[in-house]
């Protein structure tokens, strides 16, 4: 591998003059250096002050769930404290995980454990596909990093309660329970992301059941998800009888035939682990088809960042957004071990880095503790525009450890 990283350096000018794009000026100007190890332990210390703060004025929300973890930040800049069930609810224990991973210290590892625990019944919740996302975040570091068995157990079961949301006729699991009057089967390119929990169970467990249904949805989407430029449609509705694939739609990009950013994102990361699980080369090659559209699309900025939707009408004066590049960079630095192309994926990530680290790392003391700004989560609802996301800071850190990783190695 480290042969072909070299070979690869030279073509590396050839490829990057393929990969500009415009660029936001205001953006450009960077600090001096990134964001360090101790920064972003301060920045984290003073979230968990934030999160007391607002748990301390009231510790429920609005229709009585108990508040959790932090998610994003208010209109008025207060800090958005979100219960277990919310989607992202699984990314602040990861978050204090990867803080321990990175700094060996204790009182990471007290909170994520204390923050991991408070999602255990979430192993139950099936009203959407993001039990993955919740659980694996969360419980999957968890056990990763203490082996502790009792963490196996809850896993195990929020694999079962995923795929009781499989399809047999469609060979997918079903995202959304919402919007019926016009979809039956909504598959959405996020559910990606939950497959590593599959795959992972049986691996554990030895069920098999697990890793086949993941592959079927992964080969399900492959054929029904992209285009012929190698981009995602955000949602594919399947006809539950038939298993015909009837409708492609957005919900969180600029218009159905665009391609939004996170959505890609999420595709990229999600064939690579797929890869990872499986050594099957179509899913290595639709990783690297996805990581090429983003990196040499034409409204990719410079600093590899790219705005909330690459076919958004306003660029270059739309918002960026910082989820997506933490994610594409993350995912680069694992699929950078598997390709032929690896040097460039990798050179490609650590800019990224760099730009995360400077550009949009939060300022010492700003955005609630909140590591970056700057995120999207979506623009169509004007709903957490130009804000802090819990996940590009989960992305961001697990890219920093898997750098310290690349390194160790």
């Amino acid at each position: 591998m480290m042969l072909r990283f070299v070979i690869l350096l030279i073509t590396l000018p050839l490829i990057f003059s393929a990969c500009k794009g415009p660029v936001n000026q205001e953006n450009q100007a960077e600090q001096a250096e990134p964001v360090n190890k101790n920064q972003i332990e301060s920045q984290v210390h003073l979230l968990e002050e934030n999160i007391q703060k607002v748990l301390a004025k009231d510790s429920l929300s609005s229709n009585g769930q108990k508040l959790v973890v932090p998610r994003t930040l208010h209109k008025d800049g207060a800090l958005s404290v979100v219960p277990a069930g919310d989607w992202t609810s699984g990314f602040y224990p990861g978050v204090l995980w990867y803080m321990f991973e990175m700094t060996g210290q204790p009182v990471w590892k007290e909170r994520a454990i204390k923050y991991t625990d408070l999602l255990e019944d979430q192993q139950f919740n099936g009203s959407n596909h993001d039990v993955g996302f919740r659980m694996f975040c969360s419980y999957g570091n968890a056990y990763r990093l203490t082996s502790n068995p009792e963490y196996v157990a809850v896993l195990e079961q929020s694999a079962r309660t995923l795929i009781d949301r499989y399809y047999e006729e469609v060979g997918c699991i079903r995202s959304w329970d919402f919007n019926q009057e016009n979809w039956q089967c909504p598959v959405i390119i996020d559910n990606m992301m939950n497959l590593e929990l599959l795959f992972w169970t049986t691996r554990k467990t030895g069920d098999s059941i697990y890793h086949k249904i993941a592959v079927n949805h992964a080969q399900t989407t492959l054929d029904n998800h992209f285009r012929p430029d190698n981009s995602s449609f955000h949602v594919v509705d399947y006809d539950t009888l038939t298993g015909e694939a009837r409708k492609f739609n957005t919900h969180q990009g600029y218009s159905d035939e665009s391609s939004w950013s996170r959505g890609q994102a999420w595709g990229l990361y999600g064939y690579t682990v797929c890869y990872r699980y499986t050594r099957d080369p179509d899913f290595l090659r639709q990783a690297e088809k996805i990581a090429n559209f983003m990196l040499a699309h034409p409204n990719m900025p410079d600093d590899l960042v790219p705005y909330w939707d690459y076919d958004a009408p306003g660029i270059p004066d739309e918002p960026r957004d910082v989820s997506a590049a933490a994610i594409m960079a993350s995912a680069l630095y694992e699929l950078c071990t598997f390709s032929d192309r690896g040097a460039i994926y990798k050179h490609q990530a650590d800019k990224i880095m760099r730009s995360l680290g400077t550009t949009y790392a939060s300022g010492p003391g700003e955005n609630q503790g909140f590591i970056l700004g700057h995120s999207v989560g979506a623009k169509p609802m004007d709903s957490e525009v130009d804000v802090p996301l819990n996940y590009a800071d989960y992305y961001y850190l697990e890219a920093r450890v898997r750098v310290m990783d690349l390194e160790a190695y």
